[in-house]
């Protein structure tokens, strides 16, 4: 018998009984090995939260963090991103039992460095939106507590609970393609919106590094090695660390023109040994943020529009991503439904308030915890794990920026690629069925937005039911939500009409 057996009922240990790992087939060590891989296929979140918000200075003078200087400012969002990523994953695992980490949202993040640089004349800060955020959060877990949100949940039609995880799936295989460089924005002007590599040609170590990293994760599961990502994740690092050791690449430079002048170097991450493995974190960022200041500085027709559209965000991603990873993991019930769906989203939204008290932005759950679940993760014991690990992050910094995008990228690629194999349980003989879901699934990857998918698949839905003679067939919470969507496409407008 394997060491990777399951456990007796009768004789499971209390941390089995408590999180079910052997009711749900796993075993402590998938656990581990899955939250281990969620961390390493996150953890940019870490150096990528700091690149986005830091470096706009805000109507007070400063970064983000109170600072003019750019590498604190960066440091302070780092630590601050890593925390509240550890304590919302922990709280995930402990309290929903659910294979979910948390961390935070990306597009929120940009959305609010967007806002500092449009309302500068206002005087705005970033403690200010971060007050938004966190008025954002709690609406949400009001939406929750009333039975709103789950209701809402529970109204999603089973075909486009299909395509939004279908979506996703193509959705985080986009990003593991522009993450390593494989795809890009092409440099010159004008021209199609992304290319294979450098030019339409493959180049590039870190390039190789990442082709390498996906054939060898593909071998592993073909062959049914234990342990498959993980496994193509730390190969992969260890070659980016040779060819980084070897032809001293280093990271990517941009000029004064914000022109890129060294393409086939390394994306976020130089994989190079640290000259120290553990720092002294500040968490200084921690509680700045002014919970009224925007409604002062801005109105509240253009702060209310700005909640609006943070509310969508975070309602609608975590729908999806708690779908998605709840249909890898065969958790779902008949009906579409994860176990403890309230305290689920209860903790995300407990998340988004955190991200905003926190001065990082609204936290979310991460789609890329499909790669854990992959690994085998099955309980909330996996979400604890990537917990604790971000937290070692604030202490080991340097180490755990060892790892490159590029390495981690492949494992977003093949979990993309299970999660696609969905499709075929949607019936495209079926236009009712077959537009809303098509629209879901190639708007989530076409405009990098998880919530413009959702929203597309929903308003099509009504309208395709509508023009079938079938109305009366539409859930009444679809009408209210496919209402809201078409505010949220048209916010642009509307704010421009009201102000």
């Amino acid at each position: 018998m394997s060491a990777d057996t399951t456990t007796r009922p009768d004789t499971a240990s209390g941390l089995d009984r408590y999180f079910k790992i052997t009711e749900r087939g796993s075993t402590v060590a998938r656990e581990v090995r899955g939250g281990v891989v969620t961390f390493f296929t996150m953890v940019y979140i870490v150096v990528l939260n700091p690149i986005i918000l830091s470096g706009v200075i805000d109507g007070s003078g400063n970064m983000i963090g109170g600072t003019t200087n750019l590498v604190e400012s960066k440091l302070l969002v780092a630590v601050g991103t890593a925390v509240i990523a550890g304590v919302m994953s922990i709280a995930m695992g402990l309290f929903a039992n659910f294979p979910i980490a948390l961390a935070a949202g990306l597009g929120i993040n940009g959305l609010i460095t967007g806002m500092v640089i449009t309302h500068s004349s206002a005087k705005i800060t970033y403690a200010d939106l971060m007050g938004l955020v966190v008025i954002e959060g709690v609406i949400i877990l009001v939406l929750v507590l009333t039975g709103f949100r789950k209701a809402v949940f529970r109204a999603i039609p089973a075909p486009l609970k299909v395509a939004i995880s279908v979506g996703i799936g193509l959705f985080i295989a986009f990003i593991g393609v522009i993450d390593a460089g494989f795809a890009r924005r092409p440099s010159t002007p004008g021209s199609v919106p992304s290319e294979l590599g450098i030019g339409g040609s493959l180049s590039g170590w870190p390039t190789l590094v990442f082709v390498v990293g996906v054939f060898l994760i593909a071998v592993l599961l073909i062959r049914k090695v234990k342990g498959a990502i993980l496994i193509g994740i730390v190969a992969a690092t260890v070659l980016a660390m040779v060819i980084e050791a070897i032809f001293k690449l280093g990271p990517r430079v941009y000029d004064a023109k914000g022109t890129l002048t060294n393409p086939d170097t390394w994306v976020l991450t130089v994989p190079a040994l640290p000259s120290s493995v553990t720092n002294t974190p500040d968490l200084g960022i921690l509680g700045q943020f002014s919970l009224l200041g925007s409604f002062e500085k801005l109105g509240i027709i253009t702060a209310s529009l700005f909640v609006f559209s943070l509310l969508l965000a975070d309602f609608f991603d975590t729908m999806g991503t708690v779908v998605a990873i709840g249909t890898e993991a065969e958790l779902l019930d008949d009906e579409g439904n994860p176990p403890s769906t309230d305290r689920i989203l209860v903790v995300d939204s407990v998340a988004a308030i955190a991200g905003g008290v926190g001065g990082v932005s609204s936290n979310t759950s991460y789609i890329e915890s499909a790669s854990g679940v992959e690994e085998g993760a099955r309980t909330g014991l996996a979400s604890i794990v990537t917990g604790i690990l971000f937290l070692l992050a604030t202490f080991l910094a340097p180490l755990f920026a060892v790892v490159p995008s590029e390495a981690a990228a492949p494992a977003l690629v093949i979990v993309g690629f299970l999660m696609m194999t969905q499709v075929t349980n949607i019936d495209w003989h079926d236009m009712e069925v077959a537009l809303p879901a098509f629209l879901t699934i190639v708007l989530m990857p076409f405009t990098y937005n998880i919530t413009v998918g959702i929203g597309a698949g929903f308003i099509a839905w009504v309208l395709v039911k509508i023009a079938k003679g079938h109305a009366r067939r539409i859930h009444p919470l679809l009408w209210v939500v496919s209402g809201l969507f078409v505010l949220y496409f048209a916010k642009t407008p509307l704010e421009a009409l009201f102000t």
